[in-house]
């Protein structure tokens, strides 16, 4: 019996369950200072559920409860009412075509965004972002995809750098690539994509044969006039990217587990439907995503489910607005904020990252991620996530501030 040795090359925890460990092992070591601990590192939400998606999932609770409306095994891809929620709000709504056949209700775009790759050759060359969502390195290191481990990377993965220097976007490989991961707004920088930036993307995945997989997990938080939400606003798009979305930073279902990718019919490789194969995959690999949930989903589309959810995205901005410019005041490079919860800064000095995170939480009881663990372009810079309560958000800003201050 032979193990799948892949799993051996890469990092024995994931970066943000090393942050979680670094902070257990300072509140043990320094129980005084354990409750002051604040953390903008790992992007998860801290608002209630939207009383309309409360609401929802009670009366669906309640439905389970009685033979006659009792459900049982999900449908694979998704419940009817929840695919033209989706259509209708998601699509329609910006001119978007699509049939409920192209879409597949899932349990988040993580799960997607480390799934999507059963269904393509381990030989095919993956190009990333850099800095980037270590889930999607790390899902092709796993199925074998990546190559040998090296100094600044995977051999056989192609890195795109973000640096300052290309406003934090990518440009095009300068050799042929097979799949392409593409987060916008994206997810450390805070960095968006407007449609001429997409537009070209497209065309080069059209050319080349390659298949682009969009994350647009935050698509929720972009403010600036004209960024495309869906990579299929841009034409030529159905023929070559597949749309991950999730509701866990839009509708704060990250305990709640929802999401959805769209597979395009007219995305074909190898004369093959990449639809038909994600459908069969899913039908094989993945049982559905509850009733609950699915009703709870329904309901962020309602008047009253939308309203509400987009007070909680504007209470968020407004916490990302607090980080950007009270680093900002006190003399630090800082980007993102405006389309996206994450707010992007450089490290002062020239400092690691990972010193940054000790130099935080050590004399500020303040958590970030450390650049570096989202890549080699990564290091020197660090993120701060919006997603902490407007109190906890302040305080810590405030912390940064008298501290540099010094």
């Amino acid at each position: 019996m032979q193990i799948n040795r892949n799993f051996q090359k890469i990092e024995s925890s994931y970066l943000f369950s090393n942050i979680a460990k670094r902070v257990r092992e300072y509140k043990a070591a320094h129980p005084d200072k354990a409750d002051d601990v604040i953390s903008l590192g790992i992007g998860d939400v801290t608002r209630p559920l939207a009383p309309a998606v409360i609401e929802a999932m009670h009366k669906a609770v309640d439905e389970m409860a009685h033979a006659e409306t009792f459900r049982g095994y999900p449908p694979e891809y998704g419940q009817d009412f929840l695919l033209e929620a989706i259509l209708e709000n998601d699509y329609r709504a910006r001119g978007v075509e699509l049939s409920k056949t192209e879409i597949f209700v899932s349990d988040g775009a993580k799960s997607d965004c480390g799934n999507i790759g059963d269904i393509f050759s381990t030989d095919n060359v993956v190009a990333v972002c850099d800095p980037v969502y270590p889930v999607y390195v790390d899902t092709n290191v796993m199925s074998g995809r990546a190559g040998d481990k090296t100094e600044t990377g995977w051999s056989n993965i192609v890195y795109m750098p973000c640096t300052a220097e290309t406003g934090f976007l990518p440009e095009l490989p300068k050799r042929h690539v097979d799949m392409i991961y593409l987060c916008f707004p994206n997810n450390p920088t805070g960095m968006a994509a407007s449609a001429e930036q997409l537009k070209r993307w497209v065309e080069y995945a059209n050319r080349e044969g390659a298949v682009i997989l969009f994350d647009s997990a935050y698509e929720a938080f972009i403010t600036t006039p004209g960024v495309p939400h869906s990579i299929y606003e841009i034409e030529g798009a159905k023929t070559c990217a597949i749309e991950l979305r999730s509701f866990s930073k839009t509708a704060g279902f990250t305990g709640v587990r929802c999401g959805y990718t769209v597979v395009p019919h007219d995305l074909k490789k190898d004369g093959v439907e990449l639809n038909a194969m994600w459908a069969r995959r899913q039908a094989t690999k993945f049982n559905g995503v509850s009733y609950i949930t699915q009703r709870a989903a329904e309901a962020c589309y309602s008047p009253a489910g939308k309203r509400q959810i987009r007070e909680t995205i504007d209470y968020y901005r407004k916490n990302a607005k607090t980080i950007y410019e009270g680093l900002k005041d006190c003399g630090f490079t800082v980007y993102g904020a405006v389309d996206s919860p994450y707010v992007w800064l450089k490290t002062p000095d020239g400092m690691g990252s990972w010193d940054f995170f000790d130099l935080l939480l050590q004399n500020m009881q303040v958590v970030g991620t450390p650049g570096e663990g989202f890549g080699p372009s990564g290091e020197g810079y660090f993120r701060l996530t919006a997603f902490g309560s407007a109190e906890n958000t302040e305080k810590a800003v405030a912390r940064i501030r008298a501290y540099f201050a010094k």
